[in-house]
């Protein structure tokens, strides 16, 4: 999985970790330390989130990873991850699989044989599914980072309403009763999140109010996805490993933020793709520049 997808799961889901950790798993701890660990023995990537935290079972790693596509070799990752955790920071890991895919659940969340006494493993994890829980259960919170995900949740009621339930999802956001700033950032979020399980066409008309409303291309995290999504595709590609739906999401984000974006932006843009030699023709059909503009700019 590529390193364009972990930069951009980390920029969407770090603000959520304590909500996740709060409400989807009612867990009582104290968060001490983010543990950032690269699994290069295992799949040349780094985790999703691992936090070191203090609970009333001692100190723990919780480790959330997301998924957005079913893997039947999820359970043996899982387990790989949790035994460099042990390895490397001495704790028990306590793990978690957010699915927050637009099928159902398909992958398994164990492993376990039994050659003996002496030869025996019984290994599990928790598998959330998002499309399970219940629109009206989170907008009786306060777990505000979770709305979000709205798009992705109550699957039966979404299928049923449609681009209706959509627009309900953007009217809570709207209602959240915290800063502008904040608002932002969680409506790109359930904007990118969208991707997963709605058109894009459907997507644009719902959240075209909502992104006027709240100037979305001013959100911290549009900033950083953008940024480093461009330098990321520039220096690796578009892998195959990433996540399908993620993947659609995160280059709407993209397409829709440069066309939506002041023409200060394109322009140091167009400047970062020229400094990294790209040709001026492609330059201009992302930047939406012309290519006598960008010319200019090599001077």
């Amino acid at each position: 999985m590529s390193q364009n997808y972990d930069i951009t799961m980390k920029n969407i889901f770090s603000d959520m970790a304590d909500d996740i950790m709060s409400y989807f798993l009612g867990l009582q701890y104290t968060k001490i330390d983010e543990l950032n660990i690269e699994f290069a023995r295992i799949e040349r990537r780094d985790s999703d989130m691992i936090f070191k935290c203090t609970t009333d079972k001692g100190n723990v790693a919780v480790h959330i990873e997301f998924q957005s596509e079913n893997d039947g070799k999820m359970p043996y990752r899982m387990l790989r991850y949790s035994l460099e955790i042990m390895e490397k920071h001495n704790l028990l890991p306590y793990q978690i699989v957010v699915y927050i895919g637009k099928d159902n659940v398909k992958m398994e969340n164990s492993l376990s044989y039994d050659f003996g006494e002496q030869n025996t493993l019984n290994y599990k994890y928790k598998i959330i599914n998002v499309g399970d829980i219940k629109y009206t259960d989170v907008l009786n919170t306060d777990y505000y980072d979770l709305y979000s995900l709205l798009p992705l949740m109550d699957q039966n009621r979404r299928k049923e309403e449609g681009e209706k339930y959509l627009e309900r999802c953007v009217e809570a956001i709207k209602d959240i009763p915290l800063d502008i700033n904040k608002k932002k950032d969680i409506a790109f979020k359930a904007e990118i999140l969208s991707g997963i399980v709605y058109k894009k066409e459907v997507i644009e008309k719902v959240f075209s109010e909502v992104v006027r409303m709240f100037r979305i291309e001013e959100s911290e995290t549009y900033k950083m996805i953008i940024e480093k999504g461009i330098e990321k595709g520039i220096k690796e590609g578009i892998e195959k490993g990433i996540e399908k739906g993620i993947k659609e999401g995160i280059e709407k984000g993209i397409e829709e933020g440069i066309k939506k974006g002041a023409k200060e932006e394109k322009i140091a843009i167009a400047k970062k793709l020229l400094k990294n030699g790209m040709p001026i023709d492609k330059i201009a059909e992302i930047t939406e520049l012309s290519e006598d503009e960008i010319k200019k700019l090599m001077n």
